[in-house]
């Protein structure tokens, strides 16, 4: 839960805050491997379906990108955290490698932090004009995804299927 819950928060942004934090932990942390203290969430499980996992998996946590920005968090923090979610994409992406990359690396709660540092600054920028720019930033992201998916699908089948 965020540090600024007893702060002046409305009871609603205090729930959509309580469920922002919740689903970040369920998408990244939730989970931990036995006798370790690796811990993992449905990102990581998803992201083990080859494609299809990797552009879920972004399309969740564009979702909550979008929850987030409603919130008016200033353009530099919503650039952080569109760098976060590509990077975990982009990395998450290659087979096995990004499989143990997703296992470390948190976009969703380092999301999640940005947030609550932002809120306990006291800022706030604007609401309409941040969720507009995410929401065109991450249809393109998520346009460019496919593309190179496809792209290296494409180029998987012409290797396994060449002379």
């Amino acid at each position: 839960m965020l540090a600024t819950e007893e702060k002046d928060l409305s009871p609603a942004v205090k729930e959509e805050f309580q469920w922002m934090d919740t689903v970040s932990d369920l998408l990244d942390t939730r989970f931990r491997i036995p006798f370790t203290n690796i811990r993992f969430g449905a990102d990581f499980l998803i992201g083990l379906i080859p494609t299809a996992g990797d552009v879920f998996s972004f399309g969740l946590s564009a979702t909550l990108i979008v929850a987030m920005a409603r919130h008016g968090v200033s353009a530099g923090v919503l650039l952080q955290m569109i760098g976060n979610l590509v990077l975990d994409t982009v990395v998450g992406a290659i087979p096995v490698v990004g499989d143990l990359f997703d296992l470390t690396y948190k976009a969703n709660r380092r999301n999640m932090r940005l947030l609550q540092k932002h809120y306990e600054k006291g800022k706030r920028g604007n609401t309409k004009v941040a969720v507009l720019t995410v929401v065109l930033v991450l249809i393109g992201l998520f346009i460019l995804l496919i593309w190179i998916l496809w792209q290296f699908l494409s180029w998987l089948n012409s290797l396994i299927f060449a002379g």
